[in-house]
This record gives C-alpha cells, sequence and structure tokens, in this order.
C-alpha cells in the first residue's frame, strides 16, 4: 500500500488549489464533475472535492506544512489568503503556527 493522495472537501476547490498551488508550489488542475488537485513537489496530491455542506468544527486532521522562517512562511500564507488561527509557539521540536486556508480547513507551518 501507499498513499495515493489526501482528499479535502470543499466548496469551491478551484479557489482552493489555488491557494495550496500558490502556497506549495506545483500548477492547479481542474478535473471532471468540480474536482481540482495540486502536485505539490515533496507532497501527495492534494486533492479537493467538492461537497454541499460547509465545514463543521474542528479538523480531525491537519497539514503540516515545514518552513525554513516560520514568520516569513506565515506572512507569505496570509497574503495567499490564509487567517491566523493561533500564536507563534516554540517548544523544545522548534517553532510551529497555527493557520486557516481561505476555506477554515486549520494547518501549521512548522520549523524545518
Amino acid at each position: 500500500m501507499r498513499l495515493s493522495q489526501i482528499v479535502i472537501d470543499s466548496a469551491d476547490p478551484r479557489a482552493l488549489s489555488r491557494f495550496w498551488s500558490a502556497l506549495l508550489g506545483g500548477e492547479p488542475h481542474d478535473r471532471a464533475r468540480g474536482w481540482s488537485h495540486v502536485d505539490a513537489p515533496g507532497f501527495p496530491r492534494l486533492a479537493f472535492q467538492p461537497v454541499p455542506e460547509p465545514r463543521a468544527g474542528k479538523n480531525r486532521l491537519h497539514l503540516d506544512v515545514a518552513v525554513a522562517d516560520v514568520p516569513a512562511g506565515v506572512a507569505r500564507a496570509l497574503e495567499l489568503g490564509a487567517t491566523a488561527a493561533g500564536p507563534l509557539t516554540s517548544d523544545d521540536q522548534g517553532a510551529y503556527r497555527t493557520l486557516r486556508d481561505p476555506e477554515g480547513n486549520e494547518f501549521c507551518l512548522v520549523s524545518a
């Protein structure tokens, strides 16, 4: 077995794929039946499927994205449409900051 892709429910797959493509690299691809995906370097495919219901509650799964400079990465993510969901936190493992993508899905930028 191998992980093929990570699928994220989305109200607007096309827009969300463009956010993640801008953040991680790679080109967004629109697919049949409203799906979109991104093949970002160093990541499994991120696929976005259209769903009619809004996101409810906290994510049960989130992505950790390694960056060389967490504050600089946060600034870039915010420019692209992310929102902050917590303060910069440092511990014995490094630093991280929790953000939300344009549809409210949580992800963390973590020190590389």
